[in-house]
């Protein structure tokens, strides 16, 4: 039998090696895991939809890409607001590398007069960009969670790395944002991750569909990855279902993942599902959670976020990576014995990440 190439890690050898058990997550988790050293990057991100209608994005990373991580510390935060009227705010700054620092044994990144600091429980993040700033309180309600010890894993050997820990599944979230001298104040639903590697994203992964959602008493993070051409196309499904703030199940061996209504995106040429459902089977119990796409907020050529001699290498390498984020609709059933037992439905925003050129359909 050949020797997966991509998969999570998830051997008893997996949890000893890294220090971690399978039942608790520690609060140094959420602290740094790199030493922001040439051939790593990491970020810490949360994103909320608020009852007002805006949806908002912070990130603080330690350096720009993801896509080659042989940078040295080059650290910049990342703010996006999508306000209820229409307006569209991006926004990506720069820092020197001594405005970074990031506390190893719990959550507590800076950037510059910037803050992103917590306990697995709560946190509190303070941010400005320009004419944008955000004071966030998130507090945790489904408990913090990752997909056994939360390391994927790639090559022969196993030592190529991309980690995700998600702290906070989903949290009750108190917002003020302010947008050129205009005051908002609100709250929301908010949900925090945390992510780091010791390869360029580029190398490893050909696509990805993420999503997470929250309708009725369920909260779901959803995944479906597609490792490179190098390691075989090999799927890496990612699922966690709770309802009422307690997991359901979260078995990767128990999902199965489909795609429906693909059609090719005009903007970037990527064939894109209209609908993608992830199907959790366990015993009697038959969980399906659906993303009926609406209409795209993003869709983009990540090589036009580049600038100068890099886009223009991009282009000549014949680099097509692209970006699509969406709005519409989630929806949960719950079927028992083959009778359905619940449903509901309600607005979500995912998102699908091509790294690779589009395979034949």
């Amino acid at each position: 039998m050949t020797a997966r190439l991509a998969g999570i890690a998830d051997a008893p050898a997996d949890y000893e090696r890294l220090g971690l058990s399978r039942s608790e997550i520690a609060p140094w988790e959420d602290g740094a895991r790199t030493d922001d050293s040439p051939g790593t990057y990491e970020w810490w991100y949360f994103d909320a939809h608020l009852a007002d209608g805006a949806k908002l994005v912070v990130s603080f990373m330690n350096k720009e890409t993801i896509a080659e991580p042989k940078k040295p510390l080059a650290p910049v935060l990342r703010l996006g607001l999508d306000l209820a009227d229409g307006r569209h705010f991006e926004k990506l700054v720069h820092y020197p590398a001594s405005a970074w620092s990031a506390a190893k044994d719990h959550p507590d990144v800076r950037l510059g007069d910037n803050r992103f600091a917590g306990d697995l429980h709560s946190y509190r993040i303070n941010a400005t960009a320009e004419e944008i700033s955000v004071d966030v309180t998130l507090t945790g309600e489904v408990p913090p969670w990752r997909p056994s010890t939360g390391y994927l894993l790639f090559g022969a050997d196993r030592s190529l790395e991309f980690a995700w820990l998600p702290s906070v599944p989903q949290g009750a979230v108190t917002v003020r944002y302010s947008v050129a001298g205009e005051h908002h104040e609100t709250t929301g639903v908010g949900y925090h991750d945390h992510n780091w590697g010791n390869v360029g994203l580029l190398k490893i992964v050909h696509n990805w569909y993420w999503a997470r959602g929250q309708v009725g008493p369920y909260s779901v993070i959803a995944s479906y990855i597609t490792a490179a051409g190098a390691f075989g196309y090999e799927p890496i499904p990612i699922f966690m279902l709770a309802r009422d703030n307690v997991l359901v199940g979260d078995d990767p061996a128990r999902v199965s993942f489909e795609r429906h209504g693909v059609y090719t995106d005009q903007a970037t040429g990527k064939p894109v599902a209209a609908t993608t459902r992830y199907v959790y089977s366990d015993g009697e119990d038959r969980y399906e959670v659906s993303f009926i796409r609406r209409r795209n907020l993003t869709a983009d050529h990540l090589a036009d976020s580049l600038k100068g001699f890099k886009r223009i290498a991009a282009r000549l390498a014949h680099f097509d990576g692209a970006y699509l984020r969406f709005a519409g609709d989630i929806e949960i059933s719950h079927h028992r014995s083959g009778e359905l037992v619940e449903s509901y439905q309600d607005e979500a925003i995912w998102e699908l990440m091509y790294f690779g050129r589009a395979r034949a359909q």
